[in-house]
C-alpha cells in the first residue's frame, strides 16, 4: 500500500492557490463512531481530502478522526460548509466559529457556501469569508451547488479567489459547461455523488470497460471523473474495503474511446440531488 499511498498524496488539483487532493472522502450521512472511524481509516490509507458540512452534523467526529489518525494537520485538506440559513454576516461569523470549535483542528482549509440563498446578498456572505481567510481561520473560499450565473457573480464579488464549486457530477449528468466555467476562472470542480448514488454499479456499458481493466464499475466512474482536468472526487463510504477500492484509481487509464463511451451515458434528467435549497439548475 506504500506506493499507492504515495500516489494518493501526490495527486492534487491546483486552483487559485489551493492544492486540493484529487481523491477524497465525503462524510454525508456518516454519524458518530462510524464517521470518526472512516475519517481515520481514510487518512491512514493515504487519502488526504476530507469533506464535511454543518448540515451533516458530524464535524466533531470528523475532527476526532483527523486527530486520531496521527497524520500531520498540514497534510490534511479539510472542507466544511455553512447552512443556507447561516449566510447573513453575523450568522456566518458565528457558524464558522462553531465549526472551528467542533472540528478542533486549528483551521479549516476550505469553507463553502453549501447551498445558495437568494434572500441573502452573496457579497455579504463572501465578505465574511474574506475576513475569515485574512485572519487565518480558513485557508480558501469556495461555493457549492452554484449555477453558472452564480459562479460568475461569486468570482466578481469576492475579494479573494474562489477555488472550487462543489456540485453533483457523475456519468449521467453532463457538467461540461460548469467545468469549462470553473477552468476559465482558475477554479476546480469538486464532484459529489460521483457514483450516482450507486447507479453506476449496475451499468452494463461501464461494466464492459471495467472488465477490460479488471476494475469495478465504481473505479471506472471515478477514473472517468479524475481524467477531466481540474476535477476532484469525494465518494462516501462506510466500509474500509470500499475506501481502498475508491482510492485505487491511479493505476490505469481510460482510452479516449472509453472516456467518450462513459460521457455518452449522460441523460437529460440525470440529476439526482433535489430539494428546497436547490436553485433553478442550468
Amino acid at each position: 500500500m506504500a506506493d499507492a499511498k504515495t500516489t494518493l498524496t501526490s495527486r492534487v488539483v491546483e486552483c487559485n492557490g489551493a492544492r486540493i487532493p484529487v481523491a477524497g472522502i465525503g462524510t454525508w450521512a456518516l454519524r458518530g463512531p462510524v464517521a470518526e472511524r472512516m475519517v481515520q481509516e481514510a487518512l491512514t490509507l493515504g487519502i488526504r481530502h476530507i469533506d464535511t458540512a454543518r448540515m451533516y452534523d458530524n464535524e466533531r467526529e470528523v475532527g476526532a478522526g483527523i486527530r486520531a489518525s496521527g497524520v500531520p494537520r498540514s497534510d490534511v485538506f479539510l472542507t466544511t460548509k455553512l447552512l443556507p440559513g447561516e449566510l447573513r454576516a453575523g450568522d456566518a461569523r458565528r457558524a464558522a466559529e462553531d465549526s472551528l470549535a467542533n472540528l478542533n483542528v486549528g483551521y479549516i482549509d476550505l469553507l463553502l457556501i453549501h447551498w445558495p440563498n437568494a434572500a441573502v446578498p452573496l457579497a455579504e456572505t463572501l465578505g465574511v469569508f474574506v475576513e475569515l481567510k485574512r485572519r487565518g481561520a480558513i485557508k480558501h473560499i469556495g461555493v457549492s451547488n452554484f449555477t453558472l450565473a452564480m459562479v460568475e457573480q461569486a468570482v466578481t464579488m469576492c475579494e479573494e479567489p474562489i477555488v472550487t464549486n462543489q456540485v453533483e457530477f457523475h456519468p449521467y449528468l453532463d457538467q461540461t459547461k460548469m467545468l469549462a466555467a470553473c477552468r476559465r476562472h482558475g477554479m476546480s470542480l469538486t464532484a459529489y455523488s460521483p457514483l450516482a448514488q450507486g447507479t453506476v454499479a449496475h451499468d452494463p456499458a461501464i461494466a464492459e470497460i471495467a472488465a477490460r481493466h479488471r476494475k469495478t464499475n465504481g473505479q471506472v466512474a471515478l477514473r472517468w471523473l479524475v481524467q477531466h482536468d481540474g476535477v476532484a472526487v469525494i465518494p462516501r463510504s462506510s466500509k474500509r474495503d470500499r475506501l481502498i477500492e475508491n482510492a485505487s484509481i491511479f493505476d490505469f487509464v481510460l482510452s479516449d474511446a472509453e472516456m467518450q463511451r462513459v460521457s455518452s451515458l449522460a441523460k437529460r434528467e440525470g440529476r439526482l440531488t433535489r430539494g428546497k435549497y436547490a436553485p433553478v439548475w442550468d
